[in-house]
């Protein structure tokens, strides 16, 4: 972590910024390895050229903390007590007060804005969320082999979801099978809400599971993935139930040959965008153009969706180390969708996919 640290520190510097105060429970678990969900308490770290790096967490949490390896300074503070007075206390220990800090502008509330104002009202505060972005974007080694557990994990639920498919059984028990198993794999939180889709229903990318019933003819869609070890995965697939019309067959194939080519267009040096070309230009031929209505995929690591957004007008290249989300679907309104996802990992000798639950169209007796 302290590598993390003193990385973020020298980034600091290049935008000429003396500090930053990072808030976001992913970014404070990158650069402390404490993972935690304050609800709505504060937590924060604080890094500056003036002093020590300093955790702000719950004092019901700072044994956690310092098991978790955090080894710099900890504000501990009790529920009662202002955490950004506590804060200021410990930055007036300096000679002088930060003169500007970066903050993560989509994660500061209005609240908590006035709250740092109101501690330091002569501070310049700076946008400074695409230095942290930056950082992450690019996985270590330890973070590769974590990503491929929670792919695995994702494959696990997948397969779990696929022989829970029968006639009569209702969405949302098939979820509660998935999400069981998983539990007994030693996986405590999913991480989005698992997703069971079928018929008419997996028209709708992001639908609202129910108590609808699996019945012969219907496609099913799953959406599901794990956090292992604050890490998440992300996989979709599809399959028929029982029978399977001719446009269904060209749809899901379609879907499918896209993902493999935007795979395969995934090669360092290639910007973002033409990841998302290469599968829907190939939809648009078969007809399907206006069915195919988000981005190919998103970054994923620390947080499902994270940087970068894989879409069409992102010109950023593709990196060693970077890890994202391959999905093209195709959702025909009132009648269906297909989605097919995979995570993919750039390593020196192009993608990986992390997820390989079988793609090859199932259909299932």
């Amino acid at each position: 972590m302290t590598n993390r640290i003193d990385t973020l520190l020298s980034e600091v510097k290049k935008q000429n910024l003396d500090s930053i105060l990072i808030t976001s429970k992913a970014n404070v678990y990158y650069l402390s390895n404490y993972y935690t969900d304050p609800h709505e308490r504060v937590i924060a770290v604080y890094v500056s050229e003036n002093l020590d790096p300093v955790l702000v967490v719950p004092a019901m949490e700072v044994e956690d903390a310092k098991a978790a390896g955090w080894s710099h300074k900890l504000i501990g503070y009790h529920d009662h007590e202002n955490p950004w007075q506590m804060l200021l206390t410990y930055l007036q220990s300096a000679e002088k007060l930060p003169q500007s800090m970066g903050l993560e502008h989509d994660h500061v509330t209005i609240e908590r804005l006035h709250a740092i104002k109101e501690i330091l009202p002569n501070t310049e505060l700076i946008d400074a969320q695409e230095i942290i972005s930056n950082m992450r974007v690019i996985k270590s080694e330890k973070e590769y082999q974590l990503l491929k557990e929670a792919a695995a994990l994702a494959d696990f639920g997948i397969k779990t979801g696929v022989q829970a498919v029968r006639e009569g059984v209702r969405e949302l028990d098939i979820i509660a099978t998935i999400e069981y198993e998983l539990k007994k794999q030693g996986i405590q939180q999913m991480s989005f809400t698992t997703m069971t889709l079928s018929g008419a229903k997996a028209s709708s990318p992001h639908g609202t599971p129910g108590m609808k019933e699996i019945t012969s003819g219907d496609m099913v869609l799953f959406d599901l993935g794990v956090i292992y070890e604050g890490y998440c995965s992300d996989i979709t697939r599809t399959v028929a139930f029982k029978s399977i019309t001719d446009e269904q067959k060209t749809i899901y194939n379609t879907v499918k040959e896209a993902e493999e080519k935007a795979f395969q267009a995934s090669q360092i040096g290639t910007s973002v965008g033409q990841i998302d070309l290469a599968a829907r230009e190939h939809i648009e031929a078969a007809g399907y153009g206006k069915y195919f209505t988000h981005r190919i995929g998103h970054g994923i690591g620390i947080e499902t969706h994270e940087y970068p957004s894989m879409h069409s007008n992102n010109k950023l290249p593709l990196q060693k180390g970077m890890c994202f989300t391959i999905e093209p679907g195709i959702y025909v309104p009132n009648k269906g969708g297909v989605r097919i996802e995979d995570m993919v990992y750039i390593g020196e000798n192009g993608p990986e996919a992390l997820t390989k639950y079988p793609k090859e169209l199932q259909i299932i007796d």
